[in-house]
């Protein structure tokens, strides 16, 4: 059996699991095997397992259907929008999945607020080359969080708000008062989250009526000092408005550790804007995280091959 472990950027997965225990040859991918389809299927046509960090590469029909030796997908986490489920089943490969802590993401996204609140990322930058002391912070007590998605993530968020005593209110299009008063929050309407934000965090799975449900409509709402966070993926904020904001000094910053295309690209306007901070994703990746991703992924692996129940993989919203 060949099994092909993907996106190990760290080089950690093969020190975080036994993977000697499945007699089987294993290969570990710390590069990304890029966005072009065949360069993907060249490099995994002759394995009969592939593990995937989550969406880092799409597994969509078209490179599926060109890999006949694929027998299992194994993807880190309970869900992963990125893998054709239909053409799985038709094509008689088998996925599985994950534990997952969610506490990591929702603690990432208090970094990020900290650091636009406090301008980490231009005061550790200063202070290394001789600087002292060139921005003036904003504190959160008393001020507005609007939290979009209320649910694990978006509620883990909301109440840390709360207990740095801001004014914590959220929307979806699903949400209700009485979901909201069990966080603890109150739900307004989607105009009065954008319009009365001092900081807005995203905390909605991607589906088809997420997707660009922060566009510019939505951006146009928002205070000039504003701060908008987006921890969970990136095509829930159209790209090319989000950058039009900042540029036109219409939205106070952006702390972003999710993109459109990922890795992002070395030229990719972003990098080089001065009102967005900027992480690589790294919002789950944390080394207990990392732990049950890779335990799970052998374990379920070797409970494919021996016949016993496996981890089915949760079906994403919207399909």
């Amino acid at each position: 059996m060949r099994i092909a472990v993907l996106d190990d950027y760290q080089s950690v997965a093969a020190r975080l699991a036994d993977w000697d225990s499945l007699d089987a040859e294993v290969t570990f991918f710390s590069e990304h095997l890029g966005h072009e389809d065949d360069a993907v299927v060249a490099a995994l046509e002759n394995f009969d397992v592939v593990v995937a960090m989550r969406e880092r590469t799409p597994l969509p029909a078209e490179r599926l259907e060109r890999l006949p030796n694929l027998k299992l997908i194994v993807s880190t986490g309970r869900r992963n929008a990125s893998i054709d489920l239909k053409a799985t089943a038709t094509l008689g490969i088998t996925v599985c999945s994950t534990g997952y802590l969610p506490a990591p993401a929702a603690e990432h996204t208090w970094a990020l607020i900290h650091a636009a609140t406090r301008r980490l990322d231009v005061e550790l930058g200063a202070i290394r080359t001789g600087g002292w002391q060139t921005t003036v912070g904003r504190g959160l007590d008393g001020r507005r969080l609007s939290v979009l998605g209320l649910g694990n993530l978006g509620s883990r968020v909301a109440k840390v708000g709360l207990a740095f005593g801001m004014d914590v209110v959220a929307w979806s299009q699903n949400l209700t008062d009485e979901r909201a008063a069990e966080v603890g929050v109150r739900r307004v309407e989607k105009e009065e989250l954008f319009g009365t934000a001092d900081i807005l965090t995203i905390h909605l799975v991607l589906s088809k009526r997420s997707r660009g449900i922060v566009g510019a409509d939505e951006l146009a709402l928002m205070k000039r000092d504003a701060i908008l966070v987006n921890t969970s993926r990136g095509p829930i904020v159209e790209e090319a408005a989000l950058l039009d904001a900042l540029r036109e000094e219409r939205l106070g910053l952006a702390a972003l550790d999710v993109f459109d295309v990922e890795p992002l690209p070395a030229a990719h306007p972003l990098r080089r804007e001065p009102r967005a901070i900027l992480t690589p994703h790294i919002g789950y990746v944390t080394q207990e995280q990392y732990e049950i991703f890779y335990r799970d992924a052998v374990e379920d692996i070797a409970a494919f091959t021996s016949g016993s129940p496996i981890r089915i993989m949760e079906l994403p919203p919207g399909r």
